[in-house]
């Protein structure tokens, strides 16, 4: 047996003892303080992408457990709310620190569960860390104002908003578990709830969470239907819902919170996202920029991937040449080798769905220069693997010019001038991040004004930063800006108090 074989059979061995481990421990949902099973016994299986074969049963929540949950979570909320913001604060950072401890393993769990590389499961822990230390870092930052009068006092004051839910999808499980940092520091309870596809890392940190705060402060419960979802939106004690996905179930959750009450609803949802490159680009920087802005490492299973590559036709065949050099010269593999540069889709139905994209896009005239389909080879002999795959022959009106694969899909579409690119991206119905490539400082300017995008890109991708507001317009997102001072605020409302 050579080398390559021999390691191959290790990491193989290495995941399979991994997937009996988690398959051997059990798992409970966190509700007022308790770490407990389903009300009515029951569970569901999780798969692991890679093996395709279970790895664990968790709780299947009712209903009912989620009145528990949203219960507690009122009890409990005078009593945090009463709490100064640094004390808040310093819960978080307690969650933090014991996060940070428990983060290989935690790593592990959304490499297993989800398909991620090893090596970007720990970066997303790193990012998790970072957020929720900058939030407990901005307590002191919900400031209220005084408003000047002759006679009187006009001041106001922020204050929480009470239960909070929290609804995130499978592709970052522990970073958008995480994020319950910024309302807990403001001084609200929550009710979360994981994605059915990917739950075991929340469920980990709901253990974690257990130990740190406060019986009700944070509840977690996770189902296996539409039923949990669907009670927590309608439930009247909930009045602000922090939401994460994809537009059509952002949409049914503005419906369906609006038939219970009028709450508070902010939307992070999905996206066709340009990166539009002139003639004047450096195309090496450019195609680099493509490949990672197009999130491959994730699948492609990413709201804020260039999807859409615009490309002027002067310089198109050089930077599709490199672009698919660079895809080429990528590692798919286990998600627990170090080596891993991409992982699996979800699910089956997300794999199928991304082939059909594929499928659709040639039916009407696209051509695929790399990838496509399943990659070949020994160690793809199962998980639902999907090649980075490199479209060109793209038309802006198209399916696949238009519609979100949420996928390892990267479409190329010619343009002959400036006021086309702007045009080509702006014409699709989402509008979350957008990426521009000149050397000419004014056309960037005036290009990143023109997109309809709410987070844009000059000469970069992908990257996001601490504090710098993230979100879209348009059918990618409403409400509020996220990883930022306002996400915080977000979780308050202002309350004026006039002294006469």
């Amino acid at each position: 047996m050579n080398g390559a074989v021999l390691q191959a059979a290790l990491e193989g061995r290495e995941h399979a003892d991994q997937v009996r481990r988690l398959l051997s421990r059990d798992w409970h949902m966190l509700i007022d303080g308790t770490l407990r099973a389903a009300s009515n016994g029951q569970t569901f299986e999780t798969i692991d992408p890679f093996s395709l074969q279970p790895i664990a049963r968790v709780p299947s929540a009712t209903p009912e457990d989620v009145d528990a949950a949203v219960t507690g979570a009122d009890s409990a909320r005078e009593a945090w709310r009463q709490k100064t913001a640094m004390e808040r604060a310093r819960y978080v950072l307690d969650f933090a620190d014991l996060v940070e401890h428990h983060g290989d393993e935690l790593a592990l769990l959304d490499a297993v569960d989800a398909g991620s590389p090893i090596v970007n499961a720990r970066h997303d822990v790193k990012v998790a860390l970072d957020q929720m230390r900058m939030y407990a870092g901005l307590a002191l930052e919900m400031k209220g104002q005084t408003i000047p009068a002759s006679n009187a006092l006009h001041l106001t004051v922020r204050e929480p908003v009470g239960v909070v839910a929290k609804i995130w999808p499978y592709n970052h499980p522990l970073m958008f578990f995480c994020r319950i940092a910024a309302p807990l520091v403001a001084g609200n309870t929550i009710v979360a709830k994981p994605p059915q596809t990917a739950p075991l890392s929340p469920l980990a940190l709901a253990e974690l969470a257990a130990e740190v705060f406060p019986p009700g402060v944070v509840n977690v419960v996770v189902g296996s239907n539409s039923e949990v979802p669907d009670r927590i939106v309608r439930h009247p004690a909930i009045r602000r819902i922090g939401f994460i996905g994809s537009e059509p179930t952002g949409r049914l959750i503005q419906r369906t919170a609006a038939e219970s009450a009028v709450k508070h609803v902010t939307l992070e949802l999905g996206g066709k996202n340009a990166m539009v490159v002139f003639p004047d680009s450096d195309v090496e920087q450019a195609a680099i920029g493509a490949v990672n802005g197009m999130n491959f490492t994730w699948s492609g299973q990413s709201c804020g991937s260039t999807s859409r590559l615009l490309v002027h036709k002067d310089i198109h065949d050089d930077l599709v040449k490199r672009v698919v050099e660079l895809v080429e010269e990528r590692r798919l593999d286990d998600p627990l080798s170090e080596v891993s540069q991409q992982g699996t889709m979800i699910d089956r139905a997300q794999y199928e769905k991304s082939l059909n994209y594929i499928e659709q896009a040639i039916a009407e005239g696209a051509t695929v220069v790399t990838g496509g389909g399943r990659p070949e080879g020994a160690r793809f002999g199962h998980g639902l693997f999907i090649e980075p795959t490199v479209l060109t022959g793209v038309t802006p009106d198209s399916t696949i010019g238009q519609e979100e694969v949420f996928g390892p899909v990267l479409s190329v579409i010619p343009f002959d001038d400036e006021a086309e690119a702007v045009a080509i991206a702006n014409g699709v119905d989402y509008g979350l991040t957008a990426s521009v490539w000149t050397r000419d400082l004014q056309r960037a300017i005036r290009v990143a004004r023109t997109f309809e995008a709410g987070f844009v890109w000059v000469n970069g991708s992908s990257t996001h930063f601490s504090n710098v507001p993230y979100g879209g317009v348009k059918g990618s997102g409403v409400g509020g800006k996220e990883e930022c001072l306002e996400e915080l605020l977000s979780y308050t409302e202002e309350k004026v108090i006039n002294i006469l």
